[in-house]
């Protein structure tokens, strides 16, 4: 694997950690600034919806530039969005520099994956992708566990400095160690657009809804759900964070091989086993060691998905990369958006914190019918993108 794709794998962990960290921190931004559980939620959704509307207008403004060049300037707007959460001194304003954030965070997901694709043979694809996004696992091993337990000792806008600084090296990172592709071919809107008019590219897109719906309708509420069901401290909620982080890392790499070998596969077993330990831990969240191991075997399931989610889409896509892929992470942040309500909505409802994991199952469930007729409907699997 080249060495320019450990640069986008920094970047993704900063990219991740900004993202997830809020999760870890809730408690503590709900109490400083005055606002219950579900209300804080929202700055999850609120970041989510951002990626959503932000990524495709993203991709389409720097649709003209070189690649390498989008991706830099996408760091420099996570930057200064980072710098923004830092300073806030209210509720509205660090929703608003989350949103800020959120700008960059589709685009360079989806024409990173591109980039990372484009640096290997068609066999390895899916495995280049989850290279990329083992930074975005990492972020989960390392950044959100750090960062909580940074934010819990010194409050939580230093966790959003920090990020800050790591996105900084990151940056220089992605200036010094990515090749200028001079055979880069300019991009025209009009063939980008009318790549879309594929319904298998819109079945995908809608797969990867559901997946990340499933996936944040419990990981959206995990401290609250671990603190008031389980029982543990806040300290061992970081530890908690940490090996959700080692199972997703070992997911990703898992879910490559599995989808460079068969896509289809991969993403049918990765939404059954999703459905199964998400209602599992509806169970198991009352004792501790059952707890920890039905999230450390939810979190290898759920991040075997993303690697074959991405390349699926491309594939479908495969006239307008750029804008497929960047749709993709769109799709994954609304599904994300989506399940963060869900899960505060089981909540507000009175039905329980116990609740929001059956909640998850259910989303999952819908995602594995989903993905079954998306496969059936193409008729197989589309063909790997060349490089």
């Amino acid at each position: 694997m080249p060495v320019s794709l450990l640069a986008l794998a920094l970047s993704a962990f900063a990219i991740g950690t900004t993202e997830f960290v809020i999760m870890g921190l809730l408690p503590e931004v709900a109490g400083d600034l005055h606002v219950s559980i579900p209300s804080a939620g929202w700055l999850i959704s609120g970041y989510a919806l951002g990626v959503a509307i932000g990524a495709p207008v993203m991709a389409l403004l720097t649709a003209r530039l070189p690649r390498k060049r989008t991706l830099t300037l996408l760091m420099s707007i996570f930057i200064i969005g980072n710098i923004l959460c830092a300073l806030a001194y209210s509720y509205n304003l660090l929703m608003l520099a989350r949103i800020v954030t959120a700008l960059c965070h589709g685009a360079f997901f989806g024409i990173g994956s591109v980039v990372a694709a484009s640096l290997v043979a068609p066999g390895r694809q899916a495995s280049a992708v989850a290279l990329m996004f083992t930074g975005l696992t990492l972020a989960n091993v390392l950044g959100v566990p750090l960062g909580t337990w940074f934010g819990q000792l010194y409050g939580w806008r230093a966790t959003f400095g920090g990020v800050a600084v790591i996105g900084v090296l990151a940056f220089m990172a992605l200036i010094v160690s990515l090749p200028t592709n001079k055979d880069e071919k300019p991009v025209h809107l009009g063939s980008e657009i009318s790549a879309l008019a594929n319904g298998k590219l819109w079945l995908s897109l809608l797969m990867t809804v559901c997946f990340a719906a499933a996936m944040f309708a419990l990981f959206s509420y995990i401290a609250p759900l671990l603190l008031q069901v389980t029982g543990i401290s806040n300290r061992g909620v970081s530890w908690t964070l940490f090996l959700i982080g080692a199972g997703l890392t070992v997911g990703n790499i898992i879910g490559g091989r599995l989808a460079d070998w068969k896509v289809s596969f991969s993403l049918m077993l990765s939404f059954a086993l999703i459905a199964l330990f998400s209602l599992a831990f509806s169970w198991t969240s009352h004792g501790l060691w059952l707890a920890e191991i039905t999230l450390f075997l939810w979190a290898m399931a759920t991040f075997a998905t993303v690697p074959g989610l991405q390349i699926n889409v491309v594939r479908h896509g495969k006239e307008a990369p750029n804008l497929v892929s960047t749709l993709n992470i769109a799709a994954f942040n609304v599904g994300n958006a989506l399940g963060a309500w869900v899960g505060g909505a089981v909540i507000e409802g009175g039905y329980g914190l116990t609740a929001v994991p059956v909640a998850a199952a259910l989303l999952a469930a819908v995602g594995l019918m989903v993905c079954l007729i998306t496969f059936r409907r193409a008729g197989g699997e589309a063909q790997p993108v060349r490089a």
